[in-house]
């Protein structure tokens, strides 16, 4: 049986081994089986927002560590470049900036905005020159409202990752959530990446951890729905004015919904509140070290911070406490598996049979 094993019958599974989180050979080994082959969170339109605009980036630093870049050409479209020079490996943009192409400034290979090799000084006399692998690899891009995602080998469609929520919410107006850098913040969490996934996979420790949200959350019908690489988790408002007003197509339509929370495998949520959207990325660091970036897109501004959706760096902080208590106690001689409540952490012995399934 493999080490981690996890039973598809959540009443008689134990929870993956702690090898998971303890080995620094399992660490290295998801860089490439878990997050390059997922779709990971590239930005959006707005960050290349005319014709030659240029921004380049680094797509979960410190852990894929791979340099991208965002271009928009002449004509509109929205391109998502390796910012990798085809020669030697050179960086081709540093900075964000206004370009009708792009030129490596280590020896002047010209390329235009969608990759293609334009030109390249001192190369007169090489054979079969250029070819397709003198262009700049372009990532597939998937557009949704103003969000990019991208996928660095693209084995898995990502209707597997997205289209569950997409369908669920895409009766909102996605164009009217603005980008508010100002409320938006990094955190670094003293744990696992996905311990940290875990904790937001189960409502379970809701009216343990958090009071504030417990107040304005029906625990009793928190309700938690699986996908192949999603799951939903429907937060039910105690108070009227702290929900949706929903269309009458939504499946939802008659509920209190006070919050959609989304999670993407496997480490992006999508928080759908009625003043917007927090979109949270957690990016592995090292096998005890994490970052959480929060992003902030409102849509009513009138509504921003109430309901499920207020105190949120407030939230943060009580699951960050929680979670920097557990990654200590996974390293115990005395800890290896638990169990799961069947009613409350299909969430997370969900997550746990998606790593089973990829690591294996």
């Amino acid at each position: 049986m493999s080490q981690f094993f996890v039973d598809p019958d959540i009443s008689k599974a134990r929870t993956i081994s702690t090898d998971f989180y303890t080995s620094p050979e399992w660490f290295e080994t998801c860089r490439e089986k878990l997050f390059a082959s997922s779709w990971q969170f590239a930005g959006s339109t707005d960050l290349v927002r005319e014709p030659g605009d240029v921004f380049p980036f680094t797509l979960l630093e410190k852990y894929l560590d791979e340099p991208l870049l965002l271009t928009r050409d002449k004509n509109q479209v929205v391109h998502l470049l390796s910012n990798v020079c085809t020669h030697r490996g050179n960086i081709v943009a540093v900075q964000a900036c206004r370009a009708s192409h792009l030129r490596c400034t280590y020896h002047g290979r010209l390329f235009q905005l969608d990759g293609e090799f334009m030109s390249m000084p001192e190369f007169k006399e090489v054979k079969d020159f250029p070819g397709v692998d003198d262009n700049l690899k372009q990532l597939p891009l998937l557009r949704w409202g103003n969000w990019l995602f991208t996928s660095l080998n693209g084995s898995l469609a990502p209707e597997l990752f997205l289209k569950d929520m997409q369908d669920r919410v895409g009766w909102m107006p996605l164009e009217a959530f603005h980008f508010r850098p100002e409320l938006s913040k990094d955190f670094i969490v003293k744990a696992h990446w996905a311990l940290y996934c875990e904790n937001y996979l189960e409502g379970f420790h809701i009216p343990f951890v958090h009071a504030g949200l417990n107040a304005v959350i029906d625990f009793g019908n928190y309700q938690t729905e699986l996908f192949k690489y999603a799951n939903l988790q429907l937060g039910i408002a105690r108070d009227e004015e702290d929900c949706f007003e929903l269309p009458p197509g939504s499946p939802d339509a008659g509920k209190k919904v006070a919050a959609y929370y989304f999670f993407v495998f496997p480490n992006m949520m999508f928080n759908f509140y009625p003043w917007g959207l927090s979109v949270n990325i957690v990016k592995p660091i090292s096998l005890t070290e994490s970052k959480v970036s929060f992003l902030t897109y409102v849509w009513k501004e009138e509504k921003y911070d109430t309901g499920a959706g207020s105190g949120l760096e407030g939230v943060e902080k009580e699951d960050e406490e929680v979670v920097e208590q557990v990654q200590l106690g996974i390293r115990s001689r005395f800890y290896r598996h638990g169990r799961y409540s069947v009613t409350r952490e299909q969430g997370t012995h969900h997550f746990h049979r998606i790593l089973s399934s990829l690591l294996t």
